[in-house]
């Protein structure tokens, strides 16, 4: 674990340092805001920051959420900084930890911070048996592909592999191709040098640097664009980038793991996906599931967020009914665990007696209700494009066109459910003009 203290603490830097130290932590020091930022945008390996409540902590984090570096922020200050403790946690601060530093408080928020999003959640022997091929192939240095609907949980799984290889100690760096503008997702990779375009004001590390000696998750690749697929392979194969704006070529250790929704061989047959970078890419092949295939896990994990959101809103646990578990058990979660985990989290918020039961589970799909009926006829003659269209037009309406959710649901990618409503559009159906996203 390296841990990054920001500012004085009042004093108490020293003493808080020696604590993280005694835990297991590796410090590194700024004594302000933009020497933070400037630390963690050369690519350092913190995975926790530590910051004095009386410093800029909202600057900080919409720093980190504009550069897109997923680091743990806490607050620390004196115990009578509650106006502040709370401006700090609204700011986006995970926890306030009250100074002088309390040994076991610092020791539990490292041990916190460790294992944080990486819980591995499972009871079908589906899931069992995927993580068993994990653990066996993780040691080695071969790159990985999952693949499996959007919402069944591959990062985690990702995380697994990096946790188990040999590699475990050094960084785990995750870049979302289909979330970064594809003009900005190079510069995301490979990093610039100070005046490489109109906008970098200082030298920015790429996230193949920032991942040398660890693992570089590139979650959804079927989204980057074929041109960057070819800078993609050249890095793969000669283990060197170029930072947009360098003059010579960086030498890197990065492990590649890769992930996908689509069908990445029907990509290569549409010429959408480089064939010779998906063959580097595909030297193990593992297919996660949806929720629906793996019955065992559903429950289990409605029960590990029942309990990660009571904690979170400081609710009382309660138990499952057997109504409740029936409905969990016959939806098909199109969602995949994605939509189970905001399902429980508003279970524990609306249920109102001693369990969470029928009235608290509330699912957006209707439709994905299994039923003991015979299946409705296909409708004949219409065009799959048709049918498709009505898809999506109908999810996008019962979501209230929030496309990451109806993306969610539909089981594609924000960037190719936009690409949809804006073909529709130019055909002269009526669009809404403003997306939540």
């Amino acid at each position: 674990m390296e841990l990054l203290i920001v500012g004085t603490l009042n004093g108490q830097i020293g003493a808080a340092s020696k604590i993280a130290i005694s835990k297991g932590g590796q410090v590194s020091l700024a004594d302000n805001i933009e020497k933070a930022i400037d630390i963690l945008c050369s690519g350092a390996a913190i995975e926790l920051v530590m910051v004095d409540v009386t410093l800029d902590v909202h600057k900080l984090i919409s720093s980190l959420e504009a550069a897109r570096i997923n680091v743990l922020v806490v607050a620390c200050g004196v115990a009578n900084d509650t106006s502040l403790a709370v401006k700090a946690i609204k700011a986006g601060a995970k926890e306030y930890i009250p100074l002088p530093p309390d040994p076991e408080l610092i020791g539990a928020v490292l041990a916190a911070a460790t294992r944080e999003n990486h819980a591995l959640i499972y009871g079908d022997k589906k899931t069992e048996a995927i993580l068993k091929m994990a653990k066996q192939i993780a040691p080695s240095e071969a790159s990985i592909l999952l693949t499996g609907s959007s919402g069944t949980g591959k990062e985690i799984f990702s995380r697994f592999i990096h946790d188990n290889s040999k590699r475990a100690n050094q960084k785990f760096v995750a870049v979302n191709c289909a979330a970064i503008p594809e003009a900005l997702l190079e510069s995301e990779l490979f990093g610039y040098e100070k005046g490489a375009f109109t906008g970098a004001v200082a030298r920015r590390i790429g996230k193949f640097e920032e991942a040398s000696g660890g693992t570089l998750l590139l979650d959804e690749i079927s989204e980057m664009n074929i041109g960057l697929q070819a800078k993609l392979l050249r890095a793969i194969q000669e283990k060197e980038i170029d930072r947009l704006g360098g003059k010579a070529p960086i030498k890197v250790d990065t492990r590649i793991i890769a992930t996908s929704n689509r069908n990445l061989e029907q990509c290569v047959a549409d010429g959408t996906f480089r064939q010779d970078l998906y063959y580097r890419l595909n030297v193990i092949n593992l297919r996660i599931p949806d929720l629906r295939d793996r019955q065992g896990d559903i429950i289990v994990l409605a029960k590990h967020f029942i309990k990660k959101y009571s904690e979170l809103n400081e609710l009382p646990m309660k138990d499952l009914s057997v109504g409740a578990e029936k409905m969990l058990l016959n939806y098909l979660w199109p969602g995949n665990v994605r939509e189970l985990e905001n399902t429980m989290h508003r279970a524990v918020l609306l249920a109102s007696g001693d369990e969470i039961d029928e009235n608290a589970i509330m699912l957006q799909d209707t439709s994905a209700i299994k039923s003991t009926e015979a299946e409705p006829t296909a409708a004949v003659g219409q065009t799959i494009a048709s049918v498709e269209r009505k898809l999506i037009l109908d999810t996008m309406e019962s979501t209230s066109w929030n496309r990451s959710v109806a993306a969610t649901i539909l089981g594609i990618s924000i960037r190719t459910l936009r690409n949809k409503l804006k073909q529709y559009q130019e055909e002269g159906f009526d669009i809404p003009s403003v997306h939540q996203e």
